[in-house]
């Protein structure tokens, strides 16, 4: 279990690298309440996106971003509101949407990285 999460941290690295430039600004990275965690919270210009980060070694069992189903997108949103309702002054006259970042390889430094932006 420490392999994968060795890899989970180092994709979210990797992934936190990327956002950055691409200019958006890093709020928050794992941040938790109740109902769970945020991987990444950035923000560029008047949109803020809450950023699930999937890493994955291969797709020998499916691609990353398939663990991004419906059931998880209603979460992702539920928990972008409560970070929204957590931290007011940051998301004023903001919009928000719901992203996925997923890498694969057995190196995140590495690793394909592809970014969908505003998941419905």
């Amino acid at each position: 279990m420490a392999r994968k999460d060795d890899l989970g941290r180092a994709g979210e690295e990797r992934a936190a690298r990327y956002l950055a430039s691409a200019g958006y600004d890093i709020l928050a990275r794992n941040w938790r309440c109740p109902e769970g965690e945020i991987d990444i919270v950035a923000r560029r210009g008047a949109r803020l996106a809450v950023v699930e980060v999937k890493t994955r070694s291969g797709t020998a069992y499916g691609h990353p971003l398939e663990a991004v189903d419906a059931r998880k997108l209603r979460r992702l949103w539920r928990l972008a509101a409560a970070w929204v309702r957590a931290h007011p002054a940051a998301a004023a006259g903001r919009s928000l949407r719901v992203d996925a970042i997923a890498l694969t390889g057995r190196d995140p430094e590495t690793a394909r990285l592809e970014h969908l932006e505003d998941l419905r």
